[in-house]
């Protein structure tokens, strides 16, 4: 008994899924080759020693390195620390971002070159903005913000020197670059909102804060998190501003996990842990 065939219907629907699954599949193969594999490399690789210095060492050491790094009391801080620097430069610059930009959206004179100095900072290159902060407006006395300081009362401050007022410097210095993209996303937001419900609110709320409050807020709330996810991740791949800035000091003061992956790989030349027996070696031919 020959065997049913398929409606046609059911076939036709059939050859489109199978030309779909065709269309996404080089888009689907080039993002696991450029995204999964080095993933995947890098978490073997992390298994092996490399040591420079010392090749006959390397090999298969398997979860050693894993170890270490637990130990290790400066990385558990560069998590810490990058953690309150992600955390705080997102939330600030979520606040100010929206600030803006609801002062943009009322609109005032001068709005148009007031847009392009808030969006400025942005473009600029994180290296450029860490070298122009600490030169141009933390340097003691003669920079901008610490000669505005003085002129207030407040004295000059230890912006990179001390180690409280380096982690406050380079998370001004984040937010300020970083800030304008928030702004940016926030305004575009508004100015793409329907129009009824803000007339209504006019007429039914008495305050301009319930007027944010339940009905411009909640219709802001998907902008909100594409840019907390945005800057989020932004936040973590943060370096270049701090190295320039600060370097990561003093100390480990601004030691965030990318500088401290940078300082104890490139600086230490500490890939991973030479033997115990070489490390002997060394020292008694350095003595």
């Amino acid at each position: 008994m020959s065997a049913i065939a398929p409606p046609p219907k059911i076939k036709y629907q059939k050859q489109w899924e199978w030309f779909g699954y065709a269309m996404i599949s080089p888009g689907m193969i080039f993002l696991v080759l450029v995204t999964t594999l080095p993933l995947v490399s890098l978490l073997v690789m992390s298994c092996f020693r490399i040591d420079l210095t010392y090749p006959p060492g390397n090999g298969w050491i398997g979860l050693e390195n894993y170890l270490e790094m637990y130990k290790d009391a400066r990385f558990w801080y560069s998590i810490r620390l990058t953690v309150i620097y992600t955390a705080i430069t997102v939330v600030l610059q979520v606040v100010v971002g929206l600030g803006l930009a609801m002062a943009f959206f009322r609109g005032f004179r001068g709005q148009g070159l007031m847009r392009v100095s808030v969006l400025l900072p942005m473009i600029l290159a994180p290296v450029v903005v860490g070298l122009a902060w600490r030169t141009l407006i933390l340097t003691p006395e003669y920079g901008i913000l610490d000669y505005i300081a003085i002129l207030l009362g407040f004295g000059s401050k230890p912006w990179l020197v001390d180690p409280t007022w380096a982690l406050i410097s380079v998370i001004i210095i984040h937010t300020w670059q970083w800030t304008p993209f928030a702004f940016l996303v926030f305004l575009a937001s508004l100015n793409a909102m329907p129009q009824e419900p803000l007339e209504a609110a006019l007429l039914d709320t008495r305050t301009s804060w319930q007027r944010f409050r339940y009905i411009i807020l909640p219709m802001l709330r998907p902008a909100i998190v594409i840019v907390l996810i945005f800057r989020t991740m932004i936040a973590l791949r943060a370096f270049a501003a701090i190295f320039s800035a600060t370097g990561g000091g003093p100390g480990t003061a601004t030691e965030i996990l990318n500088l401290y992956s940078y300082r104890v790989s490139f600086n230490s030349l500490d890939l991973q842990d030479a033997p115990i027996e070489y490390q002997l070696i060394g020292k008694n031919v350095d003595g």
